[in-house]
This record gives C-alpha cells, sequence and structure tokens, in this order.
C-alpha cells in the first residue's frame, strides 16, 4: 500500500458500486433544467419534424391506391398534389431536423461547460485527504473522458430517443387508425422488444461501470509513469513498465470489449423482432386485402409505419446500450460532486495583523488510519519570531504536524492554539492566509517566472519580485534568459533545473507577508553552497516571523532556536543544536550518523 506523506492512510480507488439508474438521471436533469428554455424548444422542433414525416406513409398509400384505380387521367392531378405535398413535408422535416441537431449541440456544450466547471470547483474544494486516497489519472479522466462520454449523449442520442419516442407513438397511432386489426400483432412483438432490452440493459450496465474504472486506472499508471520517466530510466525499469501497461491496457481493452459486445447485442435482437413482425404483417395483410377488410394502399402505408415504429426501437435500444456508458460515466462525476468538501466549522475572523505567531499543540492525537496512531498526546509550545526545526526518522510525524496546523487533516483529539484563537474555531481559508509555505516537491505553472514568484500576491510589482529574487540568490540566473522575468516556464519546470525550480518556490513564499512560514525539505533540492545562501537570506526575511522547518540534512537547522525531535509521533528531545549534541542522544546519533 503506498502512503500519503507523513504517514498517512492507504491509497485506494474509489469502489463501483450500484447506483440507482433513476436517481442518476435525476442529477443530470438539474444540468437540463438550467438549459430549460432550449431544451423546450428542441422538443418542439423534434415533435415537429417527427410529425411531418409521419405524414409521407399514409401519403404513399394514397398514391398507390391512386395508381391502382387506372385512370391515370383523372387521377394524375391528384397524384401530383400529393407528390408536392411530401417534397414540402419532408424539406421542412429535414431543415427542423437540422435546427434540432445544432440546438442539441449547443445544449450539450452549456452542460458539459457547466459540468467541468462544478468539477474543477470540486476538486479544489476537496480534503488533502481525497487526493492521498486517488490517483491523478483517474480524476483526470473523470474531467475529460467520463463527461466527453456525457457529452456525446447529450448532443446525439437524447435527440434521436425523443425523436424515436415521438415516432413510435405516432407510426403506433396511425397503425390503429388504418387497421386495428392488423395492429395485434405488436401484442406478441412489443412485449417481446421490452423484455429483451430490459434484460440485456441490465446486464450490461455494470460492464459499461467496469470499462469507465479501468480506463481510469489506465490513465493512472500512465500520469504516474511518465511524471516519473527519469527515475524508470535511472533504474532501468522500461521493460517492468511496459509489461504492467500491458498489463493494465489489456484490462481496459477486455473491459470496453465486454461492455461493447454485450451491448451491440441489443440491436440484432431487436432487429430480428421486427422482422418477424414484418413478415407477419405481410401475411395477415395480404388475407385482409383478399377478403376486402383494407386496400393495397393501406396495406402499403401500414408497412412503411410499422418499419417508422420498428426502426425507432431498434434505435432506442441501441441507444439504451450506449446510456449504459453514459450513465456508468456520470456515476463517476457524481460520486466526485458528492463527496464531502473541507468542513467548516465556525466563522470566526482569524487574528489581527499586529500578531506574531504563537503556536501551542495541547495534548493533540492523530491517526490517518483508526487505531493506527501517528501522533500521540503531543504538547508544544512556539514562540513568536523563533526558527522551529523538526527532525526525526521518516514515518515519525514531522509532516503530519504540518499537515494538521494547515488543517489538512483535523486532530482527533487535543487542540491547536494559535496567538490564543482555537484553529478549529476559524475558516481554513483564513488560518491558511497566515503561512508561507514551501514543499520539497516545487510546483511551478505554465507562465512567466515573473507570474510564478509573484502567484499568490497578484499586486506585487517587478520591483518586489526582483527584490525578492535578488535575495535568494537568483536574479542574475533570471537576468541571463533571453526574456529575463518574462521567460515562460513549461511543464513544470522541465526548461530549468531542479534547483532554480526550488529557489522560484521559495521566492514565491519569501515574497507573501506572512507572520508565519512553513519549509518542508525545502532546500533539498540545491547544492550546499546555494544552501547557505538561501539560509542567510531567508534568516533576514524571516526575522521576527515564526518558521517551521522540516529538515533530513541536519547541518541546515543548526542555527535554529529550537530543534524538536520527534520518533513514534512523540517529541523526545528539545532543545538548541549545541545542547542536543552535548546530551549525546537520539539527535546526536541522527546527526553523527550523517558524517559516518
Amino acid at each position: 500500500m503506498s502512503m500519503p506523506r507523513g504517514g498517512g492512510g492507504p491509497i485506494s480507488d474509489a469502489v463501483d458500486k450500484p447506483q440507482n439508474t433513476k436517481a442518476t438521471l435525476m442529477k443530470l436533469m438539474k444540468y437540463l433544467k438550467a438549459q430549460r428554455w432550449f431544451f423546450g424548444l428542441a422538443i418542439l422542433l423534434s415533435i415537429s419534424a417527427n410529425a411531418l414525416q409521419l405524414i409521407g406513409p399514409y401519403l404513399t398509400g394514397q398514391i398507390i391506391d391512386y395508381i391502382r384505380i387506372g385512370n391515370f387521367e383523372l387521377t394524375w392531378p391528384k397524384i401530383q398534389q400529393v407528390l408536392l405535398l411530401m417534397v414540402i413535408f419532408y424539406a421542412f422535416s429535414a431543415a427542423m431536423l437540422y435546427a434540432l441537431q445544432v440546438l442539441m449541440i449547443y445544449i450539450s456544450q452549456r452542460i458539459v461547460v457547466s459540468m467541468r466547471k462544478d468539477l474543477f470547483e470540486k476538486f479544489t474544494s476537496l480534503p488533502v485527504s481525497y487526493f492521498d486516497r486517488h490517483q491523478v489519472g483517474d480524476m483526470l479522466s473523470r474531467m475529460s473522458y467520463d463527461i466527453d462520454t456525457i457529452n456525446t449523449s447529450m448532443s446525439s442520442d437524447v435527440v434521436q430517443l425523443f425523436g424515436s419516442i415521438i415516432t413510435v407513438v405516432g407510426a403506433f397511432g396511425m397503425m390503429a387508425f388504418i387497421s386495428p386489426l392488423l395492429l395485434l400483432i405488436f401484442i406478441i412483438t412489443i412485449p417481446a422488444s421490452i423484455f429483451t432490452t430490459r434484460y440485456l440493459a441490465k446486464k450490461t450496465r455494470p460492464l459499461f461501470r467496469i470499462r469507465s474504472r479501468k480506463l481510469g486506472d489506465l490513465n493512472g499508471f500512465v500520469e504516474e509513469t511518465i511524471s516519473g520517466q527519469k527515475t524508470v530510466k535511472a533504474y532501468s525499469q522500461q521493460d517492468k513498465m511496459i509489461e504492467e501497461f500491458k498489463a493494465k491496457n489489456l484490462d481496459a481493452s477486455e473491459a470496453y470489449y465486454k461492455a461493447d459486445y454485450y451491448g451491440s447485442m441489443t440491436g440484432p435482437a431487436i432487429s430480428l423482432i421486427n422482422n418477424i413482425s414484418m413478415a407477419l404483417i405481410s401475411l395477415f395483410g395480404s388475407l385482409l386485402y383478399l377478403f376486402k377488410y383494407i386496400t393495397l394502399g393501406n396495406i402499403s402505408s401500414f408497412l412503411l409505419y410499422s418499419r417508422k415504429f420498428s426502426g425507432p426501437i431498434n434505435e432506442a435500444a441501441n441507444i439504451v446500450a450506449e446510456l449504459q456508458s453514459t450513465l456508468a460515466a456520470s456515476e463517476r462525476v457524481f460520486r466526485v460532486l458528492e463527496s464531502e468538501n473541507e468542513t467548516e466549522d465556525l466563522v470566526t475572523q482569524l487574528y489581527p495583523k499586529t500578531d506574531t505567531g504563537e503556536v501551542i499543540f495541547e495534548n493533540v492525537n492523530f491517526s490517518y488510519v483508526k487505531d493506527i496512531p501517528v501522533i500521540k498526546d503531543l504538547n508544544l509550545h512556539v514562540k513568536p519570531g523563533s526558527v522551529v526545526a523538526i527532525v526525526g526518522q521518516t514515518g515519525a510525524g514531522k509532516t503530519t504536524m504540518i499537515n494538521l496546523l494547515m488543517r489538512f487533516y483535523d486532530v482527533d483529539s487535543g487542540r491547536i492554539l494559535i496567538d490564543g484563537v482555537d484553529i478549529h474555531t476559524t475558516k481554513r481559508k483564513d488560518l491558511r492566509e497566515q503561512f508561507a509555505m514551501v514543499l520539497q516537491d516545487s510546483w511551478l505553472f505554465y507562465g512567466s517566472i515573473y507570474e510564478n514568484i509573484s502567484y499568490g500576491h497578484p499586486e506585487a510589482t517587478l520591483e518586489d519580485v526582483i527584490r525578492i529574487a535578488k535575495e535568494v540568490n537568483i536574479h542574475h540566473f533570471i537576468e541571463r534568459l533571453s526574456l529575463g522575468y518574462d521567460t515562460i516556464i513549461t511543464d513544470d519546470g522541465i526548461n530549468i533545473s531542479k534547483g532554480q525550480k526550488q529557489l522560484i518556490t521559495i521566492g514565491r513564499a519569501m515574497l507573501q507577508d506572512r507572520k508565519m512560514i512553513i519549509l518542508d525539505e525545502a532546500t533539498s533540492n540545491v547544492d550546499t553552497r546555494t544552501e547557505m545562501k538561501i539560509q542567510k537570506a531567508m534568516r533576514k526575511l524571516m526575522q521576527g516571523k515564526t518558521c517551521f522547518v522540516i529538515a533530513h540534512r541536519l547541518s541546515t537547522i543548526k542555527n535554529a532556536d529550537v530543534i524538536l525531535v520527534v520518533n513514534d509521533g512523540n517529541i523526545v528531545e528539545k532543545g538548541t543544536h549545541d545542547t542536543l549534541m552535548e546530551e549525546k542522544g537520539f539527535y546526536y546519533q541522527m546527526f553523527m550518523s550523517q558524517f559516518e
């Protein structure tokens, strides 16, 4: 099992539990409701277009009966009139169907834009623990593949489904008008079609859900592999990763095949039933014609209406199969949208700006997984303006302390106070605005160096950015670039070194006028000489501010005001570098082991 940094809980994929189809459709209807006027116009166009098409078969029967009379000179003008009406009706119907298709594309795009917006906003509102448990690739799959599947269904399948319903109802009514006796054939074929469609839909629905999940797994693996290419190549694991990709690719392909294979059975099965229906209509229609219960033209019209009746049923069966994929995709999207956000307890405004950042941990206990404690009865008092270094072995609970301080996770018991205020009585946003933070994994976005340094401080001027860049010793490097501070950083800073990336993120944090600063292995990607310059600049910039430094390289925190040695969730030693070295305890052993 993979664990979040700091000893978190296991990463697990969301389990695909069967969902209520009606509930999923109702959730989709909420998005359709926002476009109700456009959707109402679409329904009107669909009804009108299909109604005009339904007149055609009846007019065709009239032409056949006019020809059968035999007096061509008498019937030709009437035939011409009927033909002209057919051309007019079909032309208007085609124009309306075109307008309907364009309108539905517009509606579907508006729905997709709204859904993507909701999903992206949801991702920004979810707690950090959610991202510890889910693959990035799977979340991207929901944003892209799943919503694209919904878009395709909304833009085409919904139109066809509405058209099919109107055509089926209209054709049924016309057949009842022409010959109620022949209509009795459908007493057998309609229930058979309904039973077949429902049976196959029930079988295929879980398969489409599995298909979406397998694709999410594949995307997650690809995203992880591509982002870690240097590590893959450094350890010569290309062949292993290729084999794992083949296995996941095969799983996704098999899931696709099974879903599409069983989904494709619906259309042929309904087509068989409809062809049997046509044969029965031809047989009994001929008998009724011999006994003069029906005209030849009416038989022709009835057959054409039966085709219009059965054709949409066949199409609807295929659409229903496709809708299984849409419903599975919708369930995955709504599962994210219905996940719990970071909850806010009270709405007290946090801290006057005159405060300097006193931090107190009182009897704090915490565990990522129930009954597996990470922090146990932690008590700590950090004085304002002091530099606190937190050291310890991997999994000792160093980063967990920061996670609790920033309320990425909430304590199980006890409390944390900043300037005498319990952080659980405040908004997380207000709390986090008190901190500037630099992580070991530096994050840069596509944009200029100026935009990356001023991120989170949009009112910063170029002079402010240059001042900070000089403090962290990257001004000369930036000036040597062809566009200077306007140089675009691409692909998370692939065009600059890791050390330069980290220096930019440190500069970003230094630019924020925050009373508390968190540095989580912030200097791990820079050389020793650069690190010494950064330490000197940071001491100057952090004067009067409370600073938390997590470090594995113990030589970097010798000048900290206080060093906390964490082991198994407890502070086992506390003091300055010199006092801890004199004690020759846990810290002494850790420090000396780095030079052995």
